[in-house]
């Protein structure tokens, strides 16, 4: 093996040939450094994640008071309140869409349930979040 002087970045006398001149060890930090750039980008979405409903009100298995339900849910992300719902599955099985008020913070969606009779009821919500995918959950509360 040729000692190669010319190839390495440090200015050392490095063992290799003409062709494994890359492999000198002065050179793997940069390589390590672009490899690693390059599969934090690759996979930006997959660190962002989907969208996480970290509150609810009605809280989950709560038993509310009605007939008008404050619904409120808040997630971990930005949320498209245009493309996303939120649907009521009432006790005796019919689903009933909530329309949703007005966005007040980009990560919370409110809205307001009206004329609900007592029994428990399921709600359904669909997000469309900052990362582009569709996110959905359910959970159960009751209306006394």
């Amino acid at each position: 093996m040729a000692l190669l002087k010319s190839n390495c970045p440090e200015g050392q006398y490095c063992r290799g040939t003409a062709r494994r001149a890359l492999t000198c060890p002065h050179r793997l930090g940069p390589k390590v450094c672009i490899a690693v750039l390059a599969a934090l980008f690759m996979f930006a979405h997959v660190l962002e994640g989907h969208a996480i409903l970290l509150e609810a009100l009605p809280a989950k298995d709560a038993a509310v008071n009605g007939p008008d339900v404050e619904i409120q849910l808040k997630f971990n992300s930005r949320i498209d309140g245009a493309r996303s719902q939120i649907s009521l599955v009432l006790p005796d099985n019919t689903m009933h869409k909530v329309q949703l008020d007005a966005q007040k913070s980009p990560e919370i969606l409110s809205a307001k349930a009206k004329g609900l009779k007592s029994g428990s009821y399921k709600l359904r919500w669909q997000v469309l979040a900052a990362d582009g995918h569709l996110t959905r959950g359910e959970y159960t509360f009751e209306v006394k």
